[in-house]
């Protein structure tokens, strides 16, 4: 019987505020993936178009079916490997604010999954919720090469018990595309705390971050163990990393941190 794993790759990219222009970043990144075995390609947060001063993100949103999500399907099938992208997602009734959502697209171009964003980053001088709306619902997973996969989207990797409930429906792995912003120990605190849900969760984590000013870039993939696996720098790059279900087995069988939650203290 084959082992269990996933080969996953992370652009780490700049935005345009013009879709079209995101979207042929896509492809270069899609044709680079397939190249080299990947099975998902995550793209970062708020990759379907730059938020722009002045002008309400209403504008630049699409409903699911649109022509952004409908162009990543495309490759999607063309390349056969599933595509995980941040998208702006039309709101009934909203004329200023957009859905920050991430949709995950299968090797058949059809929608794997959908997650909009619970916590919206209202801190360090900026105010998410004035442009965009969150989600009220958890992250959901999904199942791809054997693997079970959920979702959370940057700020959600402050809150642990978004993570701790991903662990307990069974997640294998968690992607978190993000528009990490830059500043004073933000970047350590993205790694550090990629690496602490990786560890108190004994699954993997894999953050595909925006680069360029003024985010800060360090997309990273890290084992059940905390072991680092993959890492990028500041400017654009495709990382990939081969996730084994053996591996998440060898650490949970040593360090059995899931089996010990005192759901009788805590709930959940």
């Amino acid at each position: 019987m084959s082992e269990k794993a996933l080969t996953i790759a992370l652009a780490q990219t700049p935005v345009s505020r013009d879709p079209e222009e995101n979207l042929a970043v896509a492809s270069r990144h899609a044709r680079k993936a397939a190249a080299r075995g990947a099975d998902l390609l995550v793209f970062p947060e708020m990759f379907m178009a730059r938020p722009q001063e002045g002008k309400p993100l209403a504008e630049a949103a699409q409903p699911l079916d649109g022509a952004f999500v409908r162009s990543l399907a495309d490759m999607a099938k063309e390349h056969r490997l599933a595509i995980a992208s941040g998208i702006w997602e039309t709101v009934p009734g909203e004329k200023e604010r957009a859905g920050n959502v991430a949709v995950v697209l299968g090797p058949d171009g059809e929608i794997l999954a959908r997650y909009q964003k619970i916590h919206l980053f209202d801190a360090l001088s900026i105010r998410e919720s004035d442009r965009m709306t969150g989600g009220d619902t958890p992250p959901p997973v999904f199942n791809l090469k054997g693997m079970t996969v959920g979702m959370a989207i940057c700020y959600d990797l402050r809150f642990p018990e978004l993570f701790r409930n991903l662990a307990a429906r069974g997640a294998d792995v968690v992607i978190v595309p993000a528009a990490w912003y830059s500043g004073p120990l933000k970047e350590d605190h993205w790694l550090t705390l990629l690496r602490a849900r990786a560890i108190e969760n004994t699954m993997y984590v894999a953050g595909a971050s925006l680069c360029g000013p003024p985010f800060a870039a360090r997309s990273a993939v890290f084992d059940p163990f905390g072991v680092m696996l993959a890492d990028a720098g500041e400017a654009e790059f495709l990382l990939t990393a081969r996730l084994e279900r053996s591996r998440i087995d060898e650490v949970r069988a040593k360090l059995p941190a899931l089996d010990h939650v005192r759901h009788d203290i805590f709930g959940g």
